[in-house]
């Protein structure tokens, strides 16, 4: 190894000059067997897939959807940091400020096994840009995220079972505004299921990723009732994460970013904000993702 060979010459020679190179070539073997650990615990059937990202707002009004639009940038950052590519299918902008929701498409290498990490309810706590009285507020948002299926996996769907809107989507205005209903909206009734596209001006091709995305929800809905059957026989107690507060991004009074599940934290809230959530996912997978 390499800097085992510098680290020998360094005493070989009584050259100190040689040993920051060999600190610096032992630092960056250490990150990469860090990558190595984590990507060893992402041994899930879909966790090498793309993955359907989605943020919802929580109650609250322009409080949640500006938290859900805060969000929607610290995680593009992050598939930005990772180069991941991503591609926005839906979103519904929020009546003053934010957005109300926003499902995107993201294609990369472990792209589900890492965003898995992040499905939950996430808390902010600030003092409100929108309070003229300048009061501290708390708003929740949730993430969801559920893997793209392969072509092996098959999911039946029927049609009977299908409720599908139409609507105009959503644009910048101009020459690309939307003049017709190409958007698309489809329930699964029978489980109340509802997904949404935009992002094609072809209503064909937006209703042929909306049933892509119908189908792997409806599988990973299927996915977790087995594996809540299996746990109830088995006497155990699960965990609806989706449910439940997995961080907290408190501002004001004090600046610190929480996981509730493995206890990491920090102070560096703009760095957070700005992307940089490894420190989050990858205790997660350290400490969950085996299970």
């Amino acid at each position: 190894m390499k800097v085992v060979a510098l680290a020998e010459l360094t005493v070989e020679a009584a050259d100190e000059s040689m040993l920051g190179e060999a600190e610096a070539e032992w630092n960056k073997m250490g990150k990469e067997l860090d990558r190595l650990e984590v990507v060893s615990f992402l041994s899930g059937k879909f966790d090498r897939n793309n993955a359907f990202f989605s943020i919802h707002a929580g109650a609250g009004g322009t409080e949640s959807c500006d938290w859900a639009s805060m969000l929607t940038r610290m995680y593009r950052r992050w598939f930005e940091l990772r180069e991941y590519k991503e591609e926005i299918i839906d979103v519904q902008e929020g009546e003053e400020a934010g957005i109300k929701s926003i499902t995107i498409h993201v294609t990369g290498e472990f792209a589900y096994g890492y965003l898995k990490a992040e499905r939950g309810v996430h808390r902010l706590v600030r003092i409100s840009p929108f309070d003229s009285n300048a009061r501290r507020h708390t708003s929740f948002s949730s993430v969801d995220v559920f893997p793209e299926l392969g072509d092996d996996i098959e999911v039946t769907i029927e049609e009977k079972d299908l409720k599908i809107d139409t609507y105009r989507a959503s644009g910048a205005g101009g020459q690309h505004v939307n003049r017709t209903d190409s958007a698309v909206r489809i329930t699964h009734l029978p489980t109340g299921t509802i997904v949404a596209c935009q992002m094609d001006r072809s209503q064909h091709k937006n209703r042929a990723t909306c049933m892509k995305m119908l189908q792997a929800k409806l599988y990973e809905l299927e996915e977790q009732a087995r594996m809540k059957e299996a746990n109830q026989i088995r006497g155990e107690k699960t965990d609806n994460g989706w449910g439940n507060q997995i961080r907290s991004y408190v501002l004001h009074p004090y600046q610190m970013v929480k996981d509730l599940r493995t206890g990491v934290e920090t102070g560096n809230t703009a760095a957070v904000l700005d992307g940089e959530i490894d420190m989050f996912v990858d205790a997660w997978l350290k400490e969950f993702g085996g299970k």
